[in-house]
């Protein structure tokens, strides 16, 4: 069925070696906040990848899958808390391979069951966790996963994350960029007047469904992303107590306000595409796609994502009339005031043929490698931990 398969039986878990293979294998630089894996190698090129906290605790997580014929990107930008997104760190790709096994490959519709079941085991676990951890109805989390196959591109996303291409400019192509910005994602982000129609339309009976503060569109006042992993307590409604309910929400609630179907685009790859930018909202805050797609175009491949991360931070830091290295010198938590969260995985595209040996595609025939962000870039604590929550489980 394609390389999908050949990834179940071969191992339970990444290695994690700290020379360039699987796992946790990655720098910290100075200041403590920042993460990333320079360079790897994928199917069909080169990957990077780059973190940055900012919150107490990091909110964001990724993960890139790869065999020799296919490869898997996940970024998970959570809410209210990590645990919504570290759920789907653990579990989503997984089961991409297990609906991938059963139904002879790889597709939108093997995706978009996935990100179902992954929603059914988040909220089956919050409805027993709840009555002692009740905070879990208020955690959830965007999610963006890109897979390349047989010379396919899906990208399936829910909430407000986004993946960017950058290809070589066509004849007809405005302006003077020899790279062009392509976005394959929508964001599900009510500030954008379609997605606020699409909620509006879906909740004819509800005048407060979408309402805006100090300039903010919100869904019943809480939250600007429409589509998310989690956030039951606008999914499920019976699981809040009435004081909880009137505590978190300002206006009353009577079926589920989010949907976790996601987005999903499916594309061929063409030979002027060059590279995929996957990235949280905390870049797409700070950068506009072309400024991203630019950055990575005309910089060496080596560090690429955190050379997009630097980029984020310093708007972020000319936004306050700020130098780089005051953001730089805040702590976690704090830093949140000045920006999000940033992850980013830039993925190389380089037209090598499916199964490529190993000098060439830097994958061996029979070898499955990874890398997955850590759990929280200050401590990097889970490194010592042998329970980690991140860790994909290989069927």
């Amino acid at each position: 069925m394609g390389g999908l398969r050949r990834w179940l039986p071969s191992c339970c878990c990444f290695d994690r070696g700290g020379d360039g293979g699987g796992g946790r294998s990655g720098s910290v630089a100075d200041d403590g906040l920042l993460w990333d894996v320079a360079l790897k190698a994928h199917a069909s090129g080169d990957y990077s990848v780059a973190v940055a906290q900012a919150n107490e605790a990091l909110e964001d997580q990724a993960q890139v899958l790869v065999s020799p014929a296919s490869t898997l990107v996940g970024v998970y930008d959570g809410h209210g808390g990590p645990d919504a997104a570290r759920f789907v760190n653990a579990r989503l790709f997984s089961l991409i391979q297990e609906f991938a096994s059963e139904n002879g490959g790889l597709s939108a519709e093997v995706i978009k069951q996935a990100f179902g079941a992954t929603e059914d085991e988040f909220m089956d676990m919050v409805a027993k966790s709840w009555p002692t951890q009740p905070r879990l109805v208020s955690v959830g989390s965007c999610c963006l996963v890109g897979a390349i196959e047989a010379g396919t591109l899906y990208v399936a996303n829910l909430g407000d994350s986004r993946a960017v291409l950058g290809r070589r400019a066509a004849p007809g192509d405005r302006g003077k960029r020899r790279t062009v910005a392509e976005r394959l994602s929508r964001d599900h982000n009510v500030s954008d007047e379609a997605v606020r129609r699409e909620v509006v339309e879906a909740h004819p009976d509800d005048p407060h469904i979408v309402t805006s503060a100090h300039g903010v569109w919100r869904i019943k006042g809480i939250i600007t992303v429409s589509r998310s992993i989690g956030d039951a307590y606008l999914k499920r409604p019976d699981m809040c107590s009435p004081a909880l309910m009137q505590a978190i929400c300002p206006f009353p609630m009577r079926r589920p306000v989010m949907s976790a179907v996601p987005s999903v685009r499916t594309r061929k790859l063409r030979p002027g595409d060059q590279f995929l930018i996957f990235a949280s909202d905390g870049l797409w805050e700070q950068l506009t796609d072309e400024a991203a797609v630019d950055i990575v175009a005309r910089s060496p491949r080596k560090g690429v994502a955190m050379r997009l991360v630097r980029a984020a931070q310093l708007e972020a830091a000319r936004k306050k009339d700020m130098k780089y290295e005051s953001i730089a010198a805040i702590e976690k938590g704090r830093r949140r005031r000045f920006h999000d969260d940033i992850t980013v995985v830039v993925l190389f595209l380089d037209n090598r043929p499916p199964c490529a040996p190993a000098q060439s595609s830097g994958v061996a025939a029979d070898e499955i490698d990874g890398t997955y962000a850590p759990v929280d870039v200050f401590s990097l604590s889970s490194d010592d931990q042998t329970d980690d929550p991140t860790r994909p489980v290989l069927r």
